[in-house]
C-alpha cells in the first residue's frame, strides 16, 4: 500500500440540491475522507455499520459532516466502502472503528484551523499570495500537502477548494508532490465534485469562509 490520503472539506456549496436537503456548511475545515493508493472498493461485502460509530458519535458529527444530505451516515458510508475498505489491508486500519478513529487522530494532529489562524491566514473576504500559503503550511509541518483551487470564473480570484497532506503507512506526514502517473486523478473522490478543482496557480487566491456564491462546487481542504 504506498500513500494513504486523509482529505478534509471546508464551508461548501450546496450545487444543484434539488432534495433540498443542504444544511448549512460549518465554517471550519472537516474531514471528507481517508483514503488509500487504491481507487475502487476493494471489499463490496464489508459493508457500513453505524453501529461501530457510537463511541465518537459526536466527533464524526462535528468533524466529519455531510452538509449535502441530512442523514449524515450517506457520506460516511460512501468513505467506508469506497475507501476505508482499501485502507482495511493495514493492521491499523482493519476494521471499521479503527478507519474511522484514525482518521480523527490525523485530522486532530494536522489541527489546519489553529495553524493557519495563528499566522494569521483567516478565511474571510480576504485574500492571499498562495505562496504565502505554501510557506505557512511548510514551515509548520516541514512538508510540502497539495492544494488545490476552484478555477477562477470571468472577474474573480481562484478559490482555496482542497488541501491534501500525504502520510506514510506509518502515518507520518510527508510531501504530496510525488504522484504516480494517473494515480492522483483516479483516486479523487467526485462525492463533493472534487473532479472540479484543480492545482492553484501561484497567484492571488480567496480564502473565503462562504462558499455559496461559487456555484456547482463544494468547497474542501484535503489532507492527504
Amino acid at each position: 500500500m504506498g500513500k494513504i490520503i486523509l482529505s478534509s472539506s471546508l464551508a461548501s456549496d450546496c450545487m444543484h440540491d434539488e432534495r433540498n436537503e443542504c444544511k448549512e456548511p460549518p465554517m471550519y475545515w472537516t474531514i471528507h475522507g481517508f483514503w488509500p493508493d487504491k481507487a475502487a472498493e476493494c471489499n463490496r461485502s464489508w459493508h457500513f455499520n453505524i453501529s461501530e460509530l457510537k463511541d465518537f458519535m459526536e466527533d464524526m458529527n462535528e468533524y466529519w459532516p455531510d452538509v449535502l444530505h441530512t442523514n449524515h451516515t450517506y457520506l460516511w458510508r460512501h468513505e467506508w466502502e469506497k475507501h476505508g475498505t482499501c485502507a482495511a489491508e493495514l493492521e491499523a486500519l482493519n476494521s471499521q472503528k479503527k478507519y474511522f478513529q484514525k482518521t480523527l487522530e490525523l485530522y486532530r494532529k494536522i489541527d489546519l484551523n489553529s495553524v493557519l489562524s495563528k499566522v494569521g491566514i483567516t478565511p474571510g473576504s480576504t485574500y492571499y499570495q498562495l505562496t504565502v500559503i505554501k510557506e505557512a503550511l511548510e514551515n509548520f509541518y516541514n512538508i510540502m500537502p497539495k492544494i488545490q483551487c476552484i478555477p477562477p470564473e470571468e472577474g474573480r480570484l481562484q478559490v482555496i477548494g482542497q488541501i491534501k497532506f500525504c502520510f506514510t503507512k506509518e502515518f507520518t506526514l510527508r510531501n504530496c508532490t510525488e504522484e504516480q502517473s494517473g494515480l492522483s486523478s483516479a483516486l479523487e473522490d467526485n462525492f463533493y465534485r472534487s473532479e472540479d478543482l484543480s492545482v492553484c496557480n501561484d497567484t492571488l487566491t480567496y480564502y473565503s469562509s462562504h462558499m455559496k456564491t461559487y456555484k456547482h462546487f463544494v468547497a474542501n481542504v484535503v489532507v492527504i
